[in-house]
């Protein structure tokens, strides 16, 4: 037991759709303010204003359909800010009911997404500023009524829109508080609410945004009934929250609550049930209860089919959801069926919302399940073509072909081509050192599968600076008693045990590593386990077996532990 097999510290990386809120630049334009009623602001010039009908000042939007990324619903981004016709929605009234202050509201609202929409990021700022300003001052001379809380409401939202979620939120405060105070009956405050519980939910404070949520849901409920479609967004926010934070229960008995308004309401196989649906089955999935999921998923796949045929590339994602639940449920061949009827939907459609990383996802995740499965030459195939397409688009070794490269590397190590595996590790590194500091702790996720494909190549020198660079990195970004350090000291152990170094200092390294997992990953966790083996056998070559008593009982223990786990 002179060394340990030292296997590659990667799995197969996937492409995370990261939602970022997009600063929009432009250059600065001169700018003229002019004071409407009720204080609110309008930028003059040209396109200034409403254009068109305005409709009225409503309580909220319908439940959007379409194709869906397993997003829930309920919340509003700066790309939904942008596409909005109306403050808050359709729920319209007669045009000659609306207030000179829903009017003045209405045309700051569109004019903020006007020049958010066109690029005139300076020009929307000044205006928001402007309008803060105002109602500031009102606020300040004791007027705290909805009229204040929903001028702050625009102003919040054309913040998010803009990107500034730090002023979104000291707006959002001051909201929260005068809201707090409005009784229930106030103009708008469900509106008001609604927009509230989605801020919220932006910043993270999901126990916030469920409690303004469920007093919109109490409000609308009186006034519409509460079997009304109206009640729908503000349920599926809530539900949102909810499974946010830890209340998987009640997030599932709310859609559930959703699902059946909408049934009631519009019918089996309505479109807007899709959102409710992936949202439960996304939940249910977390929860571990792939059945329910399956249910869900199914549901929709079932309404996009009747809807817009077997073919369509809405079909295909849900297709994609189905083969995680397969997975899921242990069905490895169904899952591979699925998703490559997925991929050729996609492959075939021209749906305008598909983008490149959604179809690398999905060919990432069955090359990864092809792997799994035995199968690594079809999931090489994949993995192949996702970076021939990325080096077509954007040419060879630039930067987003870094995650095809490294999941190429993992693929060749594990089919033992060691040889494939550091030419593509190499050129990892290489792309690396020209966009990132060479102390970025980023470079050391290559560098340390470099370290072990060399180790497999029996170049063990080479290997051993490798993993002290690591090392040295690690500790100074993420300290020394970190896991990722404990990781690379992993590697070095296995490297300086077939280089032959003294016993003495793979103990003291043994030692470390143990502390770190012992801290890091709890003392009963497999990792301990397999560390006290290692520590055990090169204490007893060093001639410290007094030593050795403690740790045995603690090992015994735990393989017990284990052996029962794995029984069960």
């Amino acid at each position: 037991m002179a060394t340990f097999p030292l296997q590659p510290p990667v799995t197969l990386l996937k492409l995370r759709r990261i939602q970022v809120v997009p600063l929009i630049g432009s250059k600065s334009l001169m700018r003229s303010v002019t004071c409407l009623k009720a204080n609110v602001f309008s930028v003059t010039g040209e396109g200034a204003g409403c254009s068109g009908t305005v409709k009225a000042f409503a309580a909220v939007r319908p439940v959007d359909s379409g194709l869906v990324h397993g997003e829930d619903s309920g919340s509003i981004t700066s790309q939904s800010f942008n596409r909005q016709e109306t403050l808050f929605g359709n729920l319209a009234k007669p045009l000659n009911e609306r207030t000179d202050f829903e009017e003045d509201l209405q045309q700051l609202f569109n004019e903020v997404k006007r020049m958010v929409a066109s690029g005139k990021e300076s020009d929307a700022a000044d205006l928001l500023q402007a309008n803060f300003v105002a109602v500031k001052k009102q606020m300040e001379a004791g007027a705290r009524g909805v009229e204040e809380v929903a001028t702050l409401d625009v102003i919040a939202l054309g913040y998010m829109a803009l990107g500034d979620l730090k002023r979104m939120a000291l707006i959002l405060n001051r909201m929260d508080e005068v809201a707090h105070n409005l009784k229930d009956d106030e103009k708008l405050i469900e509106s008001v609410l609604m927009h509230m519980g989605s801020m919220f939910s932006i910043l993270g404070n999901f126990e916030k945004s469920m409690l303004v949520y469920r007093r919109a849901i109490g409000i609308l409920g009186k006034i519409y009934g509460k079997d009304s479609t109206f009640l729908i967004t503000p349920l599926l926010g809530m539900a949102k929250a909810l499974g946010y934070i830890g209340r998987a229960t009640k997030a599932a008995e709310t859609y559930h609550h959703a699902i059946s308004i909408l049934e009631a309401n519009r019918g089996a196989d309505n479109e807007d049930l899709v959102v409710p649906l992936l949202s439960l089955g996304n939940l249910l999935m977390k929860e571990g209860k792939a059945d329910d999921a399956e249910y869900a998923f199914t549901r929709v796949l079932s309404i996009y089919s009747k809807l817009y045929g077997e073919n369509d590339a809405r079909v295909g994602i849900v297709l994609s959801s189905l083969a995680h639940v397969k997975c899921a449920k242990g069905d490895a061949e169904e899952a591979i069926g699925s998703y490559r009827r997925a991929l050729q939907i996609m492959n075939r459609s021209n749906y305008v919302e598909i983008d490149d990383s959604l179809l690398e996802r999905m060919k990432i995740d069955l090359a990864e399940l092809l792997h799994v499965v035995g199968r690594g030459d079809e999931g090489r195939q994949l993995l192949e073509e996702c970076l021939l397409i990325t080096e077509e688009r954007k040419g060879k070794e630039h930067p987003s072909s870094v995650t095809h490269l490294l999941n190429l590397a993992t693929s060749y190590s594990g089919a033992k081509n060691y040889v494939e595996a550091e030419r593509l590790l190499r050129t990892v590194l290489k792309i690396m050192m020209r966009t990132v500091a060479p102390d970025d702790q980023s470079i050391t996720f290559p560098m340390l599968h470099l370290a072990v494909t060399l180790y497999n190549l029996k170049r063990d020198e080479e290997a051993e600076q490798l993993a002290i660079d690591v090392i040295r990195i690690r500790e100074k970004a993420f300290g020394k008693d970190s896991l990722p350090v404990g990781e690379a000291l992993d590697c070095l152990i296995s490297i300086r045990a077939r280089l032959g170094k003294q016993d003495d200092e793979i103990v003291v390294l043994l030692e470390r590593v143990l502390v770190i997992q012992e801290k890091e990953l709890g003392y009963e966790s497999e990792e301990v386990m397999i560390t006290l083996k290692k520590l055990l056998f090169y204490l007893d070559k060093v001639g410290r077996k007094d030593e050795k008593f403690r740790l045995q009982k603690r090992l015994s223990v735990l393989k017990k532990r284990y052996k029962q786990i794995m029984h069960y």
